[in-house]
């Protein structure tokens, strides 16, 4: 295991801060991402104003978005059929397993996706095992769901360790290519 594993290829504050322009400049047709505290607040499973104008923006732009969850089918069918989005549940992040089914079922280039997240240990890591870029995403709210509790922890010093050895990384507003 690498260091570069950790390291996203992006930071970006919050998942609507991707916009359709940023993303095909650097030739994306599909956004995956993870649900709880990426793409919805776990406590808020309706979503905002501001998710379904994000939304409407990808669609209007031709560009998909498809979750990539560690949550049971049940919960994640749930929670996106409002929202009208694709999704793989049961991904096992941060094995590439989740990626990989998209990239084959949808007959995409690693090239042309971006994964989504807000954890290192599951997401970022996923991503690089699966050999796309990724985004790191700030959490959308502070509190977590109970079993994402250890993984915070250690994550903490994960963090820590990446930061420092790759201080160019910040939390921008849109995509920045270092």
């Amino acid at each position: 295991m690498r260091l570069e594993h950790f390291t996203p290829t992006y930071m970006v504050e919050r998942i609507y801060d991707l916009t359709v322009e940023d993303l095909k400049a650097r030739g994306i047709k599909t956004v995956l991402a993870d649900l709880d505290n990426t793409l919805l607040a776990w406590n808020n499973p309706d979503g905002t104003p501001e998710l379904k104008q994000w939304l409407q923006d990808l669609r209007d732009g031709g560009i998909e978005l498809i979750v990539v969850s560690n949550n049971n089918t049940k919960r994640v069918e749930k929670a996106v059929k409002p929202l009208n989005v694709k999704f793989v549940s049961w991904s096992l992040k941060p094995l590439p397993r989740g990626i990989l089914h998209v990239l084959r079922t949808h007959h995409l280039k690693r090239q042309e996706v971006i994964m989504v997240g807000d954890q290192l240990l599951t997401d970022v890591w996923a991503a690089h095992s699966a050999g796309v870029r990724s985004v790191l995403v700030q959490r959308l709210i502070e509190s977590d769901m109970w079993q994402t509790w250890l993984n915070r922890r250690i994550e903490k010093y994960v963090k820590k360790i990446v930061f420092q050895a790759h201080p160019h990384l910040k939390w921008e507003k849109t995509l920045r290519d270092n």
